[in-house]
This record gives structure tokens, sequence and C-alpha cells, in this order.
């Protein structure tokens, strides 16, 4: 069997295929069944944020299947998904996932946000039943070594997350937040984070918009301000300076033509929107109109890039935890393909010892002297538990195999006895 990660990221492609290759939470139940079922395999799992699309199978299935069952999936062809796809195996697979999982292949460089969103993976795949012993003991090596790099570094110490430069973007666009009116649309954990960040620069004025209203009220109960619907976004968008989008939708919630009319409204004062979803929120389209500062999740490279070197020697210590880690899995791993060969000596020698059992009470039952019947068993069970060995060994001398002489040695933890002159 083979561990295989296949993605698609920020690093490899722009948001224009990243959006098509993401699986909303509601599709992904399905996909893990139709993969298994194409695919052929019996364990997959897969994992989609805004920066990445990645498909973890521990199988015999080869790059190009999983490729093309994912462009099937999302109506693309091969062609359009090679350019930005990478593929690592075994011990790189192991690996990759350990760097994401720690944050060190994140957009944000020790971003907290994607454990969590990789432990939900895995348990979205345990519950639709696609995750066996490979990938369970993969997920949970990747877990303990993500823990290890979180306590034993400092790369998770004040991180700047997505939330933190969409927030810093605005304040360098409208250099004081106080007067300004906020629409976040969403009630995640990112817009979470966003409200708290605008709040604490001072910021007076935040509207929260959700598909669901009990949501948004919680968080606005929680942040002292307004909560509206979705489907009520157009009655209040001209009220909102900064608009910050981060929902699961897969179509775009906001048009051009919407905005278009809001800013009449305002009477054409300018709106600084940031659309950290991915599929976007925002329709492109609204970046053509000239009232309207639109900035995507690729956009905020600049203002996390800045922030980015305090934690680079974080990373270089959470790299020696994970080359640590891949030994280990490595290891085990290979100590777990021996299970199944345990496992079937140890029913071969209890099957011979229930046959040699039951032959003695018999012969207890018949009345024979315990002590007889004792020892016929003690033989009987040696005879026949060292038979199988015994003939291999003799073959294998006689077909000259030295070395199946000397690893026997090793397994059975004997040294022959030599006759003395």
């Amino acid at each position: 069997m083979t561990l295989l990660a296949l993605g698609i990221n920020h690093n490899t492609a722009p948001i224009e295929i990243r959006e098509r290759v993401a699986f909303s939470p509601d599709q992904m139940a399905a996909a893990l069944g139709a993969a298994c079922q194409q695919l052929n395999i019996a364990e997959i799992a897969i994992l989609s944020t805004c920066n990445r699309t990645e498909i973890y199978v521990w199988g015999d299935v080869g790059e190009v299947a999983i490729l093309r069952w994912l462009a099937d999936f999302h109506q693309l062809t091969l062609a359009e998904l090679e350019p930005y796809r990478y593929l690592h195996q075994d011990e790189a697979a192991i690996q990759h996932m350990m760097q994401v999982a720690a944050g060190l292949d994140s957009l944000v460089l020790g971003e907290p946000q994607i454990l969590g969103q990789m432990k939900s993976a895995y348990a979205v795949a345990n519950a639709a039943s696609t995750v066996g012993r490979g990938l369970h003991y993969g997920f949970q090596q990747v877990f303990n070594i993500a823990k290890r790099v979180r306590s034993e570094t400092a790369i998770g110490e004040n991180p700047v997350s997505v939330a933190f430069a969409a927030v810093s973007l605005a304040q360098q666009i409208f250099s004081d937040l106080k007067q300004d009116t906020a629409l976040l649309i969403g009630a995640g954990e990112t817009i979470e984070l966003v409200a708290r960040h605008l709040l604490n620069s001072g910021i007076k004025k935040l509207i929260l918009a959700n598909r669901t209203l009990a949501r948004a009220e919680r968080l606005a109960a929680e942040f002292a301000c307004e909560a509206i619907l979705l489907a009520d976004i157009p009655e209040h968008l001209h009220r909102a300076d900064i608009v910050i989008s981060s929902t699961a939708s897969q179509l775009p919630l906001l048009g051009k033509g919407a905005v278009e009319s809001a800013l009449k409204k305002r009477k054409h004062k300018p709106m600084f929107m940031v659309d950290i979803a991915v599929p976007r929120d925002i329709e492109a389209e609204v970046d053509e109109l000239d009232d309207v500062y639109l900035y995507t999740v690729d956009d905020l490279r600049s203002v996390i890039d800045e922030n980015k070197k305090s934690r680079e020697a974080e990373a270089r210590k959470a790299d020696l935890i994970i080359s640590e880690g891949v030994a280990q899995y490595e290891s085990e791993l290979r100590a777990l393909q021996a299970v199944s060969t345990i496992k079937a000596y140890r029913q071969k020698a209890e099957s011979l010892r229930d046959v040699e059992l039951a032959k003695a009470v018999k012969s207890l039952q018949a009345g024979a002297e315990a002590e007889q019947v004792l020892g016929q068993l003690a033989r009987s069970l040696t005879n026949k538990l060292i038979h199988a060995p015994t003939r291999k060994l003799k073959q294998a001398s006689a077909d000259g195999r030295s070395e199946v002489i000397d690893i026997s040695k090793e397994l059975l933890d004997i040294e022959p006895q030599h006759k003395h002159k």
C-alpha cells in the first residue's frame, strides 16, 4: 500500500483555479464515497480550505487517476489542473502532511487554524467510513507532530492571520477606523477573528451578515453589533465603508450590480472590500468599479510577508521535529506491516493448541492418568509447533540458503549448541 498526497495550493495555483477545485462541506461526504467507488480504494480524506485542496489516499492508485477524478468531480479537464498540482508519496507525503498541520506550508507561516481544519477533514472522512488503518495511523502521527511543533517552538505565537492581514490593509486605506462601518459576511472562525481585530483597531460600527440569523446574533451579542441575514445585504450595503467576506458559499454573494447600486446611494464614497473566501464571495467584475478597492486572499501576501521573518527561525526548529516524526512514522509503519503475519501465526498456534487440548480432555474423561495425559499434551503440542519451522530450516540448509538459517536464529532467539570434542 502507498500513501499519496495530491494537491493544489496558494503556492502553485491562482485563486481562479483554487476556487474551482474547492469542496463545500455539503459536498464532502458524497465526494469521498464517489472517490472510493471510482478509484477502487477504501481510504481517502480531503482537506479543502481557502488556500488549498489536498487529497490523501492510502491504497494502490496512480496520480493520474486521482487527478482525473478531481477534474471530473468539478467538471474540469485534466489539462486545466495538471500545471498546478503537486504529488507526494509515502515518506514525502507524511512529511508534507505534517508541514501542513504545523502551519509551515500556510500562506501565514505558523497559522493555527489549519490544524483544526485537518482534524475536521479526518473526522469527516472517518464518519464517511473512508478511513482505515493506514490513514488513521498517518493522521494520528501528523496530529502528534503538529502538537509538538506548537508546544516546543514559538512559531504559533502571535501569528499574522489572514484576518489580521485584512484589517491591517483596511488601516492602510482608512487612517482612522473609528468613523467607519464594517460589514462582515459569514460567521465562521475567520470572520470572528476579523471582528476582534477591527474592534481592537477602534471601529465602532459592525454589521454581521450570515445565512442563519442565530449564528450572526450570537456573535453580534458578543461584539455588541448588528446582525442581518445574507438576503438583507443589498438593503444595508450602502452603509458599509469596509466589507470583509468569508463564507462557504459555492456561488458569489455580491455581484457588480448590487455594489454599483450601493455606490450610488453612497454618492460614490469609496468602499474597501476583502474577499477571503474560496470560492470567492464577491464577483471579480466588482473590481472594475472606480470607487471600489477589492482584494482577494492572494492580495494579502505583502502584508503577511512583512511579518514572516520573525517566525522563520522557529520554522527551522519545527523542521527538525518533523524530520524526527517522519523517521518515527516510517519505523512504526514497518513494524505494523508485520502485524498480519504475527496475527496469522498466533491463530495457527492457537488452533494447534485447541486440537491437542481437546484430545487431552477426551483422554482424561476416558480415565487416563493425568500425568500421562499432560506429558502427551506437551510432547504433541511441541512437535506440532516446531514441525513447519523445522521442515523449512532443513530445506533451506539443503538448498544452501544460509541467510534463512541466520534469520531464523534471530527470530527464534536461539544459538545452536556445538558438540565439544
